[in-house]
């Protein structure tokens, strides 16, 4: 498993409402119909720092090669105007992943 992970910064708390539905919407219609370099995600996340304005979107995926295709797309596409600014990007190989019942 592979995860990209990206974060934003620069929001205005007061509006991250607004940007979680945005990305919800994104998120939902692309896991449907996923846009081209975007068929290899298998699991989406988005994080919130309702204090900061904050955000991090994780993005979970089978192959390394469906990671890169997925980071090439994303890079390409704009950030919705309620999430602020991107400020990293990191590519990952998940070691271990844990989960309870």
């Amino acid at each position: 498993m592979f995860a990209r992970i990206a974060t934003f910064d620069g929001q205005d708390p007061g509006r991250l409402d607004e940007a979680i539905e945005a990305n919800r919407g994104q998120i939902e219609a692309g896991l449907e119909s996923p846009p081209e370099g975007l068929e290899g995600v298998k699991e989406v996340w988005m994080l919130v720092n309702r204090e900061t304005g904050s955000t991090a979107d994780f993005a979970l995926f089978e192959t390394e090669e469906g990671l890169r295709k997925g980071d090439e797309a994303l890079n390409a596409m704009s950030p919705a105007d309620a999430e602020g600014r991107r400020t990293s990007v990191g590519l990952w190989e998940v070691a271990f992943r844990g989960e309870r019942s």
